[in-house]
């Protein structure tokens, strides 16, 4: 046989192989199909004939049946007729008292070997535990956790109830962290809101403060120039005044009150910004020669000894002009109402 012969021969030899080969294949494929059709769908549909139909089926009415009225009282019969009606509208763990999964526990508690209910339970199970965590998503937990308890009578070594039991516990924090995130927030808005509030009223006293003492000073300059014045018509001899009195005008000074030159803001009291206090103390106190304050005393007050402090620290601070009679200081005595408010 010549080399060509030979090289045709195993060209053959192969591609009756690779038939052979897609053949086999294709066999196992149809025999797996033919298992599914025969011998698996089947099983599967006897099972949920027995609880009542499909659970990927879609619930034939969204209306929730009413509990049974003696559900202890039930029989086997009854208890499983209720189970495959609960399970028919996808009732398998809520609402409590009327779903399936409870139905088929009371007829595994009357008969433990009961072949229908424990199969129920079983090829239900990843369809009920994905309610329970629906129930875990809409942050149902009192519910979620009553589904999860549930699930674990059916079948308390099954691996899906630790995966439900730490997502409702994630849950449970993240919610907490939530709560807790929005009542820091909340704080922090209430105190800023306060601390502009205070800073407005202290603004606003300032001002009112400076508006008086500008209008003191000017009542006071008012009162110097008229004082000069006064002082020059009296000094200016006549013609029939004596020296003797043209001496004793000379020597006369002007009167002056004493004016306001620095004014103190009071610092509100934190107790009283917390209460949301307002009130007002009335000070007497004496303006030395030097234009200090002192001898500072309260001479009423509202609310009583809220403010007193705040009031008497702000009146030692002031300093003034003093008042001046026939051109020499004075020291004279003032009293002065200082408000508080919010």
């Amino acid at each position: 046989m010549d080399t060509r012969s030979l090289l045709d021969a195993r060209r053959r030899a192969r591609g009756a192989i690779k038939l052979t080969f897609i053949a086999i294949i294709g066999v196992f494929v149809l025999l797996g199909i033919g298992a599914w059709f025969l011998i698996i769908e089947p099983h599967q549909e006897l099972v949920m004939a027995d609880s009542g139909g499909h659970p990927s089926r879609p619930a034939t009415t969204a209306a929730r049946a009413p509990p049974p009225g003696d559900v202890a009282g039930m029989d086997l019969e009854q208890l499983v007729s209720e189970a495959r009606a609960a399970m028919s509208q996808q009732r398998y763990l809520a609402p409590a008292g009327n779903n399936a999964f409870e139905f088929y526990l009371r007829v595994l508690e009357k008969d433990p070997g009961n072949k229908v209910a424990s199969d129920a339970l079983r090829e239900t199970f990843p369809f009920a535990a994905n309610q329970a965590e629906q129930a875990i998503n809409t942050r149902d937990f009192g519910e979620a956790q009553r589904e999860i308890v549930l699930l674990a009578k059916a079948d308390p070594t099954n691996f899906t109830l630790t995966i439900l039991r730490s997502k409702l516990d994630a849950q449970r924090k993240t919610l907490d962290q939530q709560q807790q995130k929005a009542l820091q927030e909340e704080k922090a808005a209430a105190l800023a809101a306060q601390e502009a509030a205070t800073d407005k009223a202290t603004a606003d006293q300032l001002a009112q403060q400076a508006q008086v003492a500008v209008q003191q000073k000017a009542a006071q300059e008012a009162a110097a120039a008229q004082a000069r014045k006064l002082a020059a018509v009296n000094a200016t001899p006549s013609a029939n005044s004596s020296p003797d009195n043209a001496t004793a005008a000379a020597t006369t000074g002007p009167s002056t009150d004493a004016v306001l030159i620095k004014a103190v803001s009071p610092h509100y009291p934190p107790a009283a910004v917390r209460a949301r206090q307002q009130g007002w103390v009335v000070v007497s106190f004496k303006i030395d020669t030097d234009g200090r304050t002192s001898d500072i005393k309260v001479v009423d007050s509202k609310p009583r000894r809220v403010f007193d402090r705040a009031a008497t620290e702000a009146v030692g601070r002031y300093q003034f002009t003093p008042a001046k009679k026939a051109g020499v200081a004075v020291a004279t005595t003032r009293q002065q109402r200082i408000e508080f408010k919010l």
